[in-house]
């Protein structure tokens, strides 16, 4: 029987912020737009990097000019998705232990696949099992459609998996999946707006989240 633990990426794995905001502001800033502080990138991540732009450029900006922007930006990404990103602690450590007693571990975002794949290559080899980015012509979370391919890939059955995430999005993601949830605190959504969004098991550290996924996967 293959348990696997699937996790989001921003604000669960990695702290990708600092990143984020400066590719949004470069690419804001190419077209003399304002720029956007830490916490309104923080906010309007969650739902794909052309959401997170349509939510950076002003109210009433021209869609010829957002598009621009969203090119502009996935080219400054590429180039600063690395600058200040860094795994939480104990991160790699968890991902470790949890392979090492035989779970399946992958990863499901809405990041740019390419990003994801860079990232997890970058920060965390030969220590995840599958990793799956927004795709062209696959629907992203909340849908279930990406967990359901990586289930797939893996071999794997929805009774034998768990979805962990920090956003409200990966909360309606696990429940359009069908699969139970772990909700950490330490990402990018206060745990007060978590608890509101359906949130019943939180965990605010690696070390609790590893105690909290052996017993739910027990």
């Amino acid at each position: 029987m293959k348990k696997a633990v699937i996790f989001d990426l921003d604000g669960t794995l990695l702290d990708t912020l600092g990143d984020l905001r400066t590719a949004v502001n470069l690419a804001l800033r190419a077209y003399r737009l304002p720029e956007r502080s830490l916490e309104e990138v923080r906010m309007a991540v969650g739902n794909g990097i052309r959401k997170l732009i349509s939510r950076s450029v002003p109210t009433g900006t021209a869609p010829e000019v957002e598009e621009q922007v969203f090119a502009r930006f996935k080219e400054e990404y590429k180039l600063h998705c690395s600058d200040t990103t860094a795994p939480y602690e104990g991160i790699p450590e968890l991902l470790r232990q949890l392979r090492a007693e035989g779970f399946l571990v992958a990863v499901v975002s809405n990041k740019a696949d390419f990003a994801v794949q860079e990232l997890m290559k970058q920060y965390f080899p030969g220590v995840y099992d599958a990793a799956l980015g927004e795709t062209e012509g696959m629907a992203r979370k909340p849908a279930p459609d990406m967990v359901e391919q990586v289930l797939k890939r893996l071999g794997a059955e929805k009774e034998n998996a768990l979805y962990v995430g920090d956003s409200e999005v990966d909360i309606e993601t696990a429940r359009n999946t069908g699969i139970p949830c772990i909700s950490v605190t330490w990402g990018f959504r206060e745990k007060s707006v978590l608890a509101k969004q359906g949130a019943v098991c939180f965990a605010k550290n690696a070390e609790e989240l590893y105690q909290k996924v052996k017993t739910h996967m027990e």
